[in-house]
């Protein structure tokens, strides 16, 4: 069998009473971020996911049609886990009138707390931003995508329920959460969708993790479904061993530590953060780096390290005896938790320190005004520990950048540049289909969430592992799933 795109001529299929539901893909299709796919039955309507697409722009995540019907006419929204890619147009559908449950395993409830708000915050003091230019230029003023109030709201309707469970989220469509290892909290989707009859099952991925990570354990075995809807992030690529990654992140800090100047890393606030705290700690207990002053610049990175402890079900058990032990995985002997603009604006003045600030992709955030103060330094070392998105100012920096535009201002690249792919939260290709083998039946794979290079290699692969159909849809296209038969027929919203 061979790898095709779900592209073909006509309308958005409507169900027939052959089929049993219908799967539309509003978002990370063909891309990484956004993720939003919506499930339509006879009888009710699912939002699996409800992502904001980080590197579009708000242009983007406003136009008319985004949720494929109006929001008061969907029953009930699952998340697979709580990163803004996933989750981050939640405050926009409820303020777009949406008034059904959001389902949710603990651990992701708890980080949406602290995203959800900071993402609103983001909104509104862009929309500020852009309204002074504006307002200068006699030009129209801007709304927010969505405020602080709106993301109060989101968060009372999340409903969250064990890992494992079954919950019935409509009368006629059932989920189970299945840990992934990707953040805490994050699972894959197992889906069933039944009629009086019939039914079928498929698995959303959600972000797959590793399996050799150091702080979650890994992801859990799904032996069978009629089709999955995988991630395919790094479906191109293979990470460095953690043993390299290592190494090479000592020798970074140790150079630094001999000349006297900063180290910046990028972060992801939940995930990302913990684990560069923890390796920090690590390398001081064995004596392979001095302790030096170590800045965790960021107030939702501060809350959701604090939340860590509490989801402790979600941690290797390596992890949870050093816990269970009193210790605090995540905190160097020098650390400073800086929650306020003032304590950030300071560190600038520092020199030896190393600095872990959002956001991860370099698109916003305390990490800005570092690398504003510092890129042009030579001697800095900026260190990339996550996934870089095209169109953010991380990719740009990864891709070799010699200038770079910050804050309204062009900014030389002196310092030095590393990306540690190590580090990255997403299994590499041999891990996707390491987890995609866990299948014991061979379902036809269906790849969402990567850029088309990534996701071309991994289809590529996939189908030389052996007998098994993949489909790669873009944004608007349709899975048909029968009552019986064939997993699913596709179709493409676009006439």
């Amino acid at each position: 069998m061979t790898a095709h795109r779900v592209h073909a001529p006509g309308a958005s299929p409507k169900l027939t009473e052959t089929d049993l539901f219908r799967l539309r893909f509003l978002g990370a299709a063909r891309e990484v971020t956004g993720s939003r796919y919506l499930l339509e039955t006879h009888h009710s309507t699912v939002l699996l996911e409800c992502g904001l697409g980080q590197a579009g722009g708000r242009a983007r995540q406003s136009v008319p049609g985004r949720w494929g019907l109006p929001p008061e006419q969907i029953d009930a929204v699952v998340l697979t886990h709580a990163h803004i890619d996933h989750t981050g147009m939640l405050p926009r559908l409820v303020a777009d009138g949406y008034r059904g449950p959001v389902y949710a395993t603990p651990g992701t409830e708890d980080l949406l707390g602290v995203l959800l708000p900071d993402a609103a915050w983001i909104q509104e003091h862009e929309a500020q931003r852009t309204n002074r230019r504006l307002q200068r230029q006699g030009r129209p003023l801007v709304e927010p995508l969505y405020t602080l109030e709106d993301a109060r709201r989101a968060l009372g309707r999340v409903r969250s329920h064990p890992v494992d469970e079954r919950v019935r989220v409509t009368g006629d469509v059932t989920v189970r959460f299945r840990h992934t290892g990707h953040i805490l909290g994050a699972a894959s989707i197992e889906v069933w969708v039944r009629d009086e009859v019939h039914h079928r099952r498929f698995v959303l991925s959600g972000d797959i993790g590793r399996t050799d990570a150091a702080l979650l354990r890994p992801p859990d075995p799904l032996p069978t479904a009629d089709f999955v809807v995988m991630e395919s992030t790094y479906g191109d690529r293979e990470h460095r061993s953690m043993e390299d990654t290592l190494r090479e992140f000592r020798g970074i800090l140790d150079d630094a530590d001999a000349r006297g100047e900063n180290v910046l890393i990028p972060v992801f606030a939940v995930g990302r953060a913990q684990e560069i705290l923890y390796h920090l700690r690590r390398f001081e207990q064995e004596g392979s780096i001095r302790p030096r002053p170590v800045f965790l610049d960021s107030p939702m990175a501060i809350d959701a390290t604090e939340l860590h402890q509490r989801n402790r079900a979600c941690f290797s058990d390596e992890l949870r005896e050093l816990i269970g032990s009193g210790e605090d995985p995540f905190r160097p002997q020098q650390l400073e938790l800086t929650r306020t603009a003032e304590e950030s604006m300071a560190i600038n003045d520092r020199r030896g320190v190393v600095v872990l600030a959002g956001s991860g992709m370099c698109q916003g955030g305390r990490i800005m005004h570092h690398l504003k103060h510092h890129l042009w330094r030579p001697g800095t070392h900026v260190v990339i520990v996550g996934f870089q998105a095209r169109g953010t100012t991380g990719r740009a920096l990864v891709d070799g950048a010699k200038m770079v535009k910050i804050r309204g201002q062009r900014i030389a690249v002196k310092a030095e540049i590393h990306t540690l792919g190590g580090f990255s939260a997403h299994a590499d290709r041999s891990g996707l289909l390491d987890w995609l083998d866990g299948f014991h039946d061979a379902p036809p794979v269906v790849l969402v969430h990567g850029e088309p290079d990534a996701q071309d290699a991994l289809a590529e692969a996939i189908v030389a592992r052996g007998p098994r159909s993949v489909s790669i849809p873009e944004r608007g296209d349709v899975l048909v799933v029968p009552r019986s038969g064939d997993a699913f027929r596709h179709a493409s919203a676009r006439s």
